[in-house]
């Protein structure tokens, strides 16, 4: 796969899925724009992408903040010129019982899993459409099937899902493509959270790597224009 004349952005970048997207589409040639809270590591997965010996541009935000997605949009325009490939792969997770779980903690979640990804979908859909661009929506599992003790979060992944389902409806005779993926359970920090939270042992090897991920990303962005990959569900081999 070679996207070498394409510029790409990916929010959550510094860790995780969205790091593993980042580093496999510098792989693959294109211009890397990278968007994290923290700007030690976005310098460090930065210097990493540029080891590839492609261009990459660091935009340090706050996805929570509409002062700072507004600030984002305009540098990503300003910086950045062109879009081919968006990837929202920026989320925060808060398990909790919908009795006591706090209605604060649900209203972060809808900032940063629903209302960042719109905004920003909205505000750069004019790059893209130029482009005849690609969208990415990294979901999860819990965006198709809740379960006990995440109902916040899985509301928040349902509505990104229909955010996405709706794009493609609206964009698609524009030829932008737009996908989403409900990865399991996944070897990453903020999984390794999670299994503290449950009370579980965490052994990264019996997940999903983030890696798997970016490489299922990756062959349905290289897909001929004949196709669009709409949804991809990948699950851990291993179901225990």
């Amino acid at each position: 796969m070679n996207f070498g004349d394409q510029t790409s952005l990916v929010t959550g970048a510094t860790s995780g899925i969205g790091k593993a997207i980042a580093l496999s589409l510098a792989a693959a040639g294109t211009t890397v724009g990278l968007v994290g809270r923290d700007a030690r590591r976005l310098e460090e997965v930065s210097s990493e992408v540029r080891r590839h010996g492609v261009r990459s541009e660091s935009f340090r935000a706050d996805l929570s903040s509409d002062t700072d997605l507004r600030r984002l949009s305009a540098d990503l325009k300003e910086e950045l010129g062109s879009l081919d490939v968006l990837i929202h792969s920026a989320g925060i997770f808060r398990m909790g019982r919908i009795l006591d779980a706090r209605a604060e903690e649900f209203d972060e979640l809808y900032r940063i899993n629903v209302r960042a990804p719109y905004v920003l979908t909205q505000a750069l859909l004019p790059m893209l459409s130029a482009r005849r661009g690609q969208v990415v929506f990294i979901n999860s599992s819990a965006g198709v099937t809740a379960r006990a003790e995440i109902g916040a979060y899985a509301a928040s992944k349902h509505a990104l899902k229909a955010i996405a389902d709706s794009l493609r409806s609206e964009v698609n005779d524009r030829g932008i493509r737009v996908i989403s993926v409900y990865p399991g359970r996944t070897a990453t920090p903020q999984q390794e959270k999670i299994h503290e939270q449950e009370g579980k042992a965490y052994r990264s090897e019996r997940l999903l790597q983030a890696e798997d991920v970016a490489k299922a990303v990756l062959n349905a962005l290289a897909m001929p224009r004949t196709a669009e990959v709409t949804d991809i569900h990948i699950r851990p081999m291993n179901k225990c």
